[in-house]
């Protein structure tokens, strides 16, 4: 089993811009849901993925990251051109 760190630095490689420009990444692991939490935020605004374990593993085992990628690289578009009248109450 790999821990947080591991699975932000393996995002971080899959998107190199996350952590540039303002654009910071994050993962907790929730055990209710028994799924990461992918949290983004930038200039104050967040949004937040659940990844399940399977595709996590998947990608950290270097089968196949097309998930991961596909949510974080949506994550970070959203989180791009979000509004900021859309902000996150409270963040």
């Amino acid at each position: 089993m790999y821990d947080k760190k591991e699975l932000c630095e393996k995002i971080r490689k899959i998107y190199p811009q996350i952590g540039e420009c303002g654009l910071n990444v994050d993962v907790t692991y929730d055990q209710g849901k028994k799924a990461w939490i992918v949290h983004l935020e930038k200039e104050g605004k967040r949004l937040d993925t659940y990844l399940d374990p399977p595709d996590a593993d998947a990608c950290m085992l270097g089968k196949e990251c097309v998930s991961l990628g596909l949510q974080i690289g949506q994550l970070a578009r959203d989180i791009r051109e979000r509004p900021e009248t859309r902000q996150t109450e409270g963040v």
